[in-house]
């Protein structure tokens, strides 16, 4: 059992290194440009060669629920990690939960932006900037998440709890 609790432990943190890691290019590279110019830039993202990142977040997202689901269960006698495991999943599931809500609309309409025609330029620009900032406060958020993982790894996998 020890063995299979650190292996999913590793998975799990690797997988969520793989989403800060395509939290942070998006943040950084593509972002900036694509809401800075809206309704103009959507070519970033429509016809045959525009970006479709989608792809990368309809895969990554699931994978990384159920490899913390399952490195939740694996540590579940482990107190001190199943606290930070669930934490971590916790935030993981608002972040989910803000996105479908908030940030995924936000994103279609953007992407439809080039057909509005009573919404301005300097409109578009400010919900893309209020977009940014916002999905910004939900990287830290997944940063955090991420570390808390970190944080459950370096403890005891030893300490199993007995129950009374």
């Amino acid at each position: 059992m020890h063995n299979a609790r650190q292996i999913s432990m590793f998975i799990a943190i690797t997988i969520w290194a793989v989403l800060i890691g395509g939290i942070a290019y998006s943040h950084v590279a593509f972002f900036p440009s694509y809401l800075s110019h809206l309704p103009q830039s959507t070519s970033l993202i429509k016809g045959e060669y525009g970006l479709k990142d989608e792809n990368f977040w309809m895969m990554a997202h699931p994978v990384a629920i159920l490899l913390t689901v399952l490195a939740l269960v694996l540590n579940w006698k482990l107190l001190s990690r199943r606290r930070l495991i669930g934490l971590s999943l916790g935030i993981y599931v608002m972040a989910i939960v803000a996105t479908a809500l908030y940030f995924v609309p936000e994103l279609m309409a953007f992407a439809d932006s080039s057909n509005s025609t009573n919404v301005t330029p300097e409109e578009w620009r400010q919900r893309g900037q209020t977009w940014m900032q916002l999905s910004c406060i939900r990287g830290v958020f997944m940063f955090t998440g991420f570390i808390l993982m970190l944080i459950a790894l370096t403890k005891s996998n030893r300490e199993v709890i007995v129950a009374p």
